[in-house]
């Protein structure tokens, strides 16, 4: 199957490839009950040595850049507790940390979270994060112009390999809560 963007060889859809996804990527797919078929969802298989932005997109197709998103992983602190939470916002855009993020989870403080929390508590991997399949108290932030793309890419939890899905299905991941302004130029 030919991706519906980029110039990738391949694209499989997520129910025929749960066993190459990382694990709480292919449990969130295999629970998947959102209005966008499972099948939509669509993995590519990309070289890890190209997973950075500038490179990425010279390689597989520069319109990318434009209908790639982000999944960053962020810390808000108040009175001692700390809550975490990922944001998802087009790669053109940098996720507004100290506005949008911290009044959105109530924090005095807010951050982006380090390698070591990041990773260890998504059990996924540093450049890879994705939105699909975080743990399951968390909230997840998306910029409302994530939904307006017909598709986007992420990571898919490792740095092989991108998810490529209707932007219209981040708002029915768990978590989800869609927000004007939290990506800025």
């Amino acid at each position: 199957m030919r991706a519906p963007i980029g110039r990738f060889d391949h694209a499989t859809p997520t129910p025929d490839c749960l066993d190459e996804l990382i694990r709480p990527v292919a449990a969130a797919l295999r629970d998947w009950r959102g209005s966008v078929p499972a099948d939509r969802i669509l993995c590519v298989d990309t070289d890890p040595e190209w997973a950075d932005t500038a490179v990425f997109v010279e390689h597989y197709g520069r319109e990318l850049l434009e209908r790639s998103a982000n999944c960053v992983v962020v810390a808000g602190e108040r009175g001692g507790d700390t809550t975490l939470a990922a944001c998802v916002a087009l790669s053109t855009t940098r996720v507004d940390v100290n506005g949008v993020v911290r009044r959105q989870l109530g924090a005095r403080k807010a951050s982006f979270a380090s390698t070591e929390t990041a990773t260890g508590e998504t059990g996924m991997e540093y450049g890879g994060i994705t939105p699909v399949g975080l743990p399951s108290p968390w909230p997840l932030l998306v910029d409302s112009a994530v939904l307006d793309l017909p598709y986007v890419l992420v990571g898919s939890g490792c740095r092989r390999g991108k998810l490529s899905l209707p932007g219209k299905a981040f708002a029915e991941l768990p978590g989800a809560v869609v927000l004007e302004g939290l990506g800025v130029a």
